[in-house]
């Protein structure tokens, strides 16, 4: 009997860690803070309904319209945020995961980019003002390596 016990807790257990397969920033319990990820895609940083909501890889996600909804339900690879959605710069500098400002983002080679802006300190700018090819090998290398841990 403890035997059976142990093999539903096993179960259960695994079943839960293997619900979301990536590490998402997930603050306010939605992907990108809430902000509609197809939206950016248009150059807009808005924050999506909750009428109008999806789950992906595990992670909720919230748009705009049902357009946007649908948008991303035909293909969501495309609007996931870089790096789970933590600030691509400090994955990149620091191999630190840090919130974002939902409203300070760069769309570049087709992908969404998430940064930190508060207190002075706008990170899409110190990307910007770097080697952003060389900041994005240094952070898909640091991705990587923080996520095989």
């Amino acid at each position: 009997m403890k035997i059976q016990a142990l093999s539903v807790i096993f179960f259960f257990g695994m079943l839960i860690a293997s619900s979301q397969t990536a590490d998402y920033n997930t603050q306010k319990d939605y992907a990108a803070k809430g902000y509609d990820v197809v939206a950016y895609f248009d150059n807009q940083a808005i924050e999506g309904k909750n009428e109008y909501t999806a789950r992906y890889d595990g992670v909720k996600f919230k748009f705009l319209s049902e357009k946007n909804l649908n948008t991303f339900n035909k293909n969501p690879k495309i609007y996931i945020p870089q790096y789970g959605g933590y600030c691509a710069y400090a994955i990149a500098e620091k191999s630190e995961k840090v919130d974002i400002d939902p409203k300070t983002f760069e769309i570049r080679d087709g992908k969404l980019y998430l940064f930190y802006n508060s207190w002075f300190n706008n990170t899409l700018t110190s990307w910007q003002e770097n080697d952003v090819k060389g900041l994005q090998r240094k952070a898909d290398k640091n991705w990587e390596a923080m996520n095989l841990k």
